[in-house]
């Protein structure tokens, strides 16, 4: 019984991996359209891989994900964190945690990772062919009612296969999926997820390289914000709390063509009320400091001589002679700067596409298809995508585990 698995990331590596080793007579066989397998293990996390998240209560674990995280949250059960880190060790890979949770190799390289999985394939028979771009699939019945597929290849050869899973990741380009519309499956339209802010007129550009430990970024007219460290950048805004928002506002800011306004809250932790008493409490106890050359509330240096400026605050202006109208001002500016964002830049080589198979048409408990018996899915050809964190790769073992145990089961 032959086992095709199209596509040489992580879901597809990890779904061939678990078929091959619970049913050893199966012939599984890996395609991957580039000549490089693996290649988002290999840039992710700086080139360390972030394996994982630190999380293991699948309901917590799951809040994790803008979407798929309802239909996630039953799948960690049966393979989640817990069973990733324990997969790893026994293959002699250990993991660690970060203090922000994010877990990778103790090697601190993603090569580690990589040839954990390439070992694991040989090992289990797994038969991998690289530069073999799947074409189309073409389900074939037989009179017994068996479901057998022939894939068509780019190079206009083909090759059969009872079970077929599809774990080709996410793309930008609709048309990409034209393949699996054909046989019958529901598109989301792809748009990006996990993107940085380009603020062209940022009075802080010079500023680049500076970031506070935690902020908190919000949309004007909108619900969206999130909390977490802000880095300034030469282009505008990246950090945690700035990649998670554009996970959790992926729809909202395609739809705004990436043009809003952002609000910046420097200092989370304080109301207007209480800032306001903060900074009455300061005047009082130093009246004769220079407000521009000595920051408040941890706030770097430079970051503080710019939020005053923005207070339209006099460089030499004490605290006693600091008029009420500036004090306005720079509460504005500490609670809500704000900056109007034109466009966005990829983080690094790791983009996220929101979208893809829609998740109602796929059996989570097997990653097979509603519409189409005999084909799977896996990682993020499907409408699911995570903040980053380990969140992608997680979603990308856990589904690739539950398609490759249950083509091994299904397998005569």
């Amino acid at each position: 019984m032959k086992v095709a698995v199209i596509g040489g990331g992580a879901a597809g590596f990890f779904a061939a991996i678990t078929c091959a080793e619970a049913n050893p007579s199966s012939q599984v066989v890996l395609l991957e359209k580039t000549n490089k397998l693996l290649s988002k293990v290999r840039v992710s996390g700086g080139g360390r891989c972030n394996v994982t998240h630190h999380c293991f209560v699948p309901s917590i674990f799951s809040q994790n994900y803008p979407r798929g995280a309802k239909q996630l949250k039953d799948a960690f059960k049966t393979f989640g964190a817990t069973e990733t880190i324990a997969w790893f060790e026994k293959r002699g890979v250990a993991l660690k945690a970060e203090a922000d949770g994010r877990m990778f190799p103790v090697t601190n390289t993603s090569e580690t990772i990589v040839d954990c999985l390439m070992q694991a394939a040989r090992k289990a028979g797994v038969s991998i062919r690289t530069g073999v771009g799947v074409e189309s699939i073409e389900p074939v019945a037989s009179l017994d009612g068996h479901t057998s597929f022939i894939l068509h290849l780019q190079n206009g050869s083909s090759i059969t296969a009872d079970k077929v899973l599809v774990s080709t990741g996410g793309n930008p380009k609709s048309q990409s999926y034209e393949w699996l519309r054909k046989l019958g499956h529901t598109i989301l339209e792809p748009v990006p997820s996990l993107f940085t802010f380009n603020v062209p007129d940022s009075p802080l550009k010079e500023l680049q390289g500076v970031s506070v430990p935690n902020a908190r970024v919000r949309i004007a007219g909108q619900k969206l914000e999130y909390e977490g460290p802000l880095l300034i950048t030469h282009w505008g805004y990246s950090g945690p709390a700035v990649l998670k928002l554009s996970a959790w506002g992926a729809r909202v800011f395609h739809d705004q063509q990436y043009t809003f306004t952002a609000l910046i809250n420097w200092i989370p932790e304080h109301t207007e009320e209480s800032l306001r008493a903060h900074l009455q409490q300061y005047r009082q106890a130093h009246p004769k400091k220079v407000v521009n050359t000595n920051a408040l509330f941890g706030l770097p240096q430079r970051l503080w001589k710019a939020l005053c400026e923005l207070a339209e605050i006099p460089a030499e202006t004490r605290w006693l002679e600091l008029p009420a109208k500036n004090t306005n001002k720079l509460v504005e500016a500490l609670l809500r700067a704000p900056f109007d964002v034109k466009g966005k830049t990829t983080f690094k080589e790791e983009f996220v596409t929101c979208g893809g198979v829609d998740l109602s048409e796929v059996n989570m408990k097997t990653m097979e298809s509603k519409i189409q018996p005999g084909l799977y899915f896996a990682g993020e050809v499907l409408d699911m995508d995570g903040i980053t964190g380990g969140f992608n790769f997680q979603a990308a073992w856990t589904t690739g585990y539950l398609a490759g145990r249950s083509m091994a089961a299904k397998v005569n």
